[in-house]
């Protein structure tokens, strides 16, 4: 449980930061094509930064449930994949980046999917 508490402070963080260098360091630097792109990462971001508090909560209400600890890494590797390869594409524009941001969507789909089975397995 306290992992996932702070791997999502640390991404909810993260993502306020980034999402306030895109605002006003990256502004006017890349493409308004890549400043939505970098937006979109910072979204997502946020988005499972609050998933991973989900997954924090329900791990520690049922610290036995290897879905919910799968659900949550799930998450965090999404991020990863899904955001971070979206932060270098918009700052580096090397388009073949792009074929790995489809990873982390399916990442974050899956830990969503884990998290709906332990739901309807725990509750």
């Amino acid at each position: 449980m306290k992992i996932f508490l702070i791997l999502g402070a640390v991404n909810a963080m993260l993502a306020v930061a980034l999402g306030a260098f895109g605002a006003h360091g990256l502004e006017g630097r890349i493409s308004d094509k890549y400043l939505e792109v970098w937006k979109t990462g910072v979204t997502y971001q946020m988005f499972h930064a609050t998933g991973l508090f989900v997954v924090a909560f329900l791990a520690s209400r049922f610290p036995q449930s290897s879905l919910i600890n799968a659900s949550g890494w799930a998450m965090f590797i999404g991020i990863i994949l899904f955001s971070g390869s979206l932060y270098v594409l918009s700052t580096s524009g090397i388009k073949v980046l792009g074929a790995i941001t489809p990873f982390g969507g399916v990442a974050f789909i899956i830990g969503w999917i884990l998290l709906v089975i332990a739901a309807a397995k725990l509750l």
